[in-house]
């Protein structure tokens, strides 16, 4: 076997595999002699096909399998032992490439053509001045967030009478046209309905006022203008909620008043755990801000992502095979139309040019991940979901468990392994560099998102 390589520029080159009958002989053999053995044919006992009608049906189709792994695994190994940084993957070369015979032909030659990734030089020192965001977090957000924390753990509480925030639980009975109750009619007990959501203002203004005993007639379906909603509501199926029809009597056998939660000790061990170290209203204030400036953080990392992705990719000279590259793209997309192509080929450069950008800047660096770091990220990453759901100060152990899930997913572990070397890589940026820093306001920062 012969592999040479010729270049047609800095960025092109051709690759001539030649495979010889002495590289492949032995390995057909031995296959064509595994397929007699296992051959069962008509008029022949197992094992006994002459060896000439074996080679005569598969001898073809067996050449043919055992040439292109060869010529697979040589190609590979090649590009690997010379240390080759190719763009995409080897393509045939039709010009170049002879006709093959897999009936006559004995000796191969396969002619592939590569796209080398340039030697590129990615500056960065102090002179260079990268805008970073710092979104501020002002008293106004932090008064949200304490409202969200109230609201979550507040609760309903019974009351007198009924307000337009409140809710009646109570009992729906059916009734015919007259008034009267159904007797196959929908009945429906202890159904919660809130007053607020009601369509129908002469219908909500009744139920404002209103006390346990009461009772209040009305149509559901268009006081609540859904009949999904309804039918929901009184524990209906699809069906059933679809034929609903008529007045309903609802007998309140309660009124119930959203109390949010006092800002109190109780509070803060609701929201952060019994071991929160969170004693008063102005600590908790301090650690909702520290939490949004957090959070933010990760926002400002993100937008000086873009940032710097945008100005590297613009200041490194990346010159690249496009005639190569769009052939490339059309021969493993086979989906995508040559219009298609086109249209988003300056978004799959700069995504290319980047990508090369990376690398540099993560051999450079000798930048590296280890497994360790992985599965840091991946309790970072669990943490945060507890959290959204007011789970904080997680133990450790159900981090480690839920973090192990998350990672058994293959796609989820490459995209973390991923994640975790861009932040090494933006650490990389954000030291060599001047940060020009900038306060910002939450809304003006997601202006700029979207521009």
């Amino acid at each position: 076997m012969n592999i040479t390589k010729e270049n047609i520029n800095e960025l092109t080159a051709t690759i001539t595999v030649k495979i010889d009958k002495n590289d492949y002989e032995a390995t057909v053999n031995d296959v064509l002699k595994d397929y007699r053995k296992k051959a069962n044919m008509p008029g022949f006992r197992p094992g006994k096909v002459p060896a000439g009608l074996v080679k005569k049906m598969y001898g073809k189709a067996i050449l043919a399998d055992e040439v292109n792994k060869m010529l697979s695994n040589k190609l590979s190994q090649y590009i690997v032992d010379e240390k080759l940084n190719i763009l995409g993957e080897p393509l045939p070369n039709e010009e170049k490439q002879p006709k093959i015979d897999w009936e006559t032909t004995e000796d191969f030659e396969f002619v592939f053509d590569i796209a080398v990734a340039p030697e590129i030089e990615v500056k960065l020192d102090k002179r260079k001045k990268f805008v970073y965001y710092n979104i501020e977090v002002d008293a106004d957000m932090v008064s949200k967030q304490i409202e969200s924390y109230t609201s979550r753990f507040g609760q309903n509480e019974a009351a007198e009478v009924a307000g337009e925030k409140d809710t009646l639980r109570g009992d729906f009975v059916q009734l015919d046209a007259e008034g009267n109750e159904l007797e196959d009619g929908i009945k429906a007990e202890k159904v919660v309905i809130a007053i607020d959501l009601m369509k129908d203002e002469a219908v909500k203004n009744e139920a404002i006022g209103k006390k346990a005993g009461d009772v209040l007639v009305f149509d559901p379906v268009a006081v609540y203008e859904s009949k999904h909603e309804v039918g929901h509501m009184l524990n209906l199926s699809h069906e059933e909620a679809e034929n609903i029809e008529g007045n309903f009597k609802f007998t309140i056998e309660e009124v119930l008043s959203f109390k949010e939660a006092e800002i109190n000790e109780d509070l803060f061990k609701k929201a952060f755990g019994e071991e929160t170290e969170v004693k008063t209203e102005e600590e908790f204030r301090a650690k909702l801000q520290s939490e949004l400036e957090e959070n933010f953080k990760y926002s400002s990392d993100y937008k000086f992502a873009l940032d710097s992705r945008d100005a590297l990719v613009e200041k490194t000279a990346i010159e690249l095979p496009e005639e190569f590259l769009k052939r490339w793209l059309k021969l493993t997309n086979e989906e995508l139309t040559d219009e298609q192509i086109d249209a988003d080929f300056d978004n799959f450069m700069q995504d290319l040019r980047w990508q090369l950008i990376k690398d540099r800047l993560i051999k450079d660096n000798e930048l590296k991940i280890e497994e360790g770091e992985i599965k840091e990220l991946a309790k970072r990453v669990a943490a945060m979901q507890f959290s959204q759901y007011g789970m904080h100060n997680v133990p450790d152990e159900h981090l480690e468990n839920y973090a192990g899930h998350i990672l058994q997913n293959e796609e989820e572990r490459k995209r973390l392994a991923n994640k975790a070397i861009e932040d090494k890589i933006l650490e990389v940026i954000k030291s060599k560099v001047t940060l020009d820093e900038k306060p910002i306001s939450y809304d003006e920062f997601n202006k700029l998102l979207e521009k």
